[in-house]
């Protein structure tokens, strides 16, 4: 059993993590009796946390945003600035693979925010400027964001109005699993209510913040990397033209170099992969290729030789200059 200091802050962060929790269910993962948790939030709220009771076979404890900031040593200026630097590094992209982590800070940050100091942070969002975050890079509204981001962590089924890739407009009825971030976009996973199945949507071409219906029974997501199933997805819209290339190095060393948006990548030997990947053109493809830095080969097509060829002769050229 934990002492009382380490079970408040393990009881804190429960509390934070999700927005209701049954006594019970907090009992259970304290290992503690219903008595000790009522005392414990009666300690947070001594602290200034606002924890709400409810009573019943229902009932259970949720933590609301008080009248003033919880004491998490910091003040005003340095909450402000964290909000608004989570924000930014969970939509521009500008910062690779810490967007996710970002978003779940930034919703456990929020839930607890004074109103006075979440009116701050919306008026920085609103009048900054975001430099772009690269080519592909497309901005997402903070707002829906958050709205999909909470409906997955409360399992909420989501309403939106979705703009397809033809341009036409829909509406769908989903139950959000996660939000993944690839290729400098965000994509919602989420099982699709009207054709009973998974879907990937893109998340900028949701047109506003969904509205949150019915409490949904979580899902068995459909497969249990959620970022390849994505990128693998993705690569099916956009693939055109095909190649396989073969890199110098360990399946281990070279696993975290390239990214799942690449490819499929598999080892060859000790010391060789082959990543069979696609694209609109070749000449793309050798763009970003090269853009990775790690020695290759290309297996096939020659398509695929021709295009390195007159990348590596316009670069030379431009040496040159």
């Amino acid at each position: 059993m934990l002492e009382t200091s380490a079970r408040l802050l393990s009881l804190l962060s429960l509390l934070q993590a999700r927005r209701e929790w049954p006594g019970s269910e907090l009992a259970d993962r304290l290992e503690v009796s219903h008595r000790t948790i009522r005392r414990d939030v009666e300690r947070l709220r001594e602290l200034g946390y606002t924890v709400n009771a409810t009573r019943g076979v229902a009932g259970g404890y949720q933590l609301q945003a008080g009248t003033d900031l919880p004491p998490l040593l910091l003040d005003d200026g340095e909450a402000v600035a964290i909000a608004v630097g989570l924000r930014t590094a969970a939509t521009s992209g500008s910062v690779e693979g810490i967007e996710e982590t970002s978003m779940r800070a930034l919703v456990k940050l929020e839930q607890v925010l004074p109103n006075h100091l979440r009116r701050q942070v919306n008026t920085l969002q609103q009048f900054t400027v975001p430099m772009s975050g690269g080519r592909g890079a497309t901005p997402v509204a903070p707002e829906i964001l958050m709205a999909i981001a909470q409906a997955c962590r409360d399992s909420h089924q989501l309403r939106l109005e979705y703009r397809r890739g033809d341009g036409e407009t829909m509406r769908r009825l989903v139950e959000p699993h996660r939000m993944v971030s690839a290729a400098r976009r965000w994509y919602l996973v989420a099982w699709d209510c009207d054709r009973e199945d998974w879907r990937t949507f893109r998340v900028d071409r949701i047109l506003r913040p969904p509205i949150p219906g019915n409490r949904c029974t979580p899902r068995e997501p459909p497969a249990a990397d959620l970022a390849a199933y994505v990128s693998q997805g993705v690569r099916t819209v956009y693939r055109r033209v095909e190649a396989e290339l073969v890199f110098e190095g360990s399946f281990d060393e070279l696993r975290p170099k390239i990214h799942h948006f690449a490819g499929e990548l598999e080892p060859l030997t000790d010391d060789t992969c082959l990543l069979r990947t696609a694209g609109s053109t070749y000449r793309e493809m050798a763009a970003w290729i090269c853009s990775m830095g790690l020695p290759f080969t290309v297996r096939e097509p020659q398509e695929m030789r021709d295009a390195l060829g007159i990348l590596a002769d316009a670069a030379a050229h431009a040496a040159e200059g």
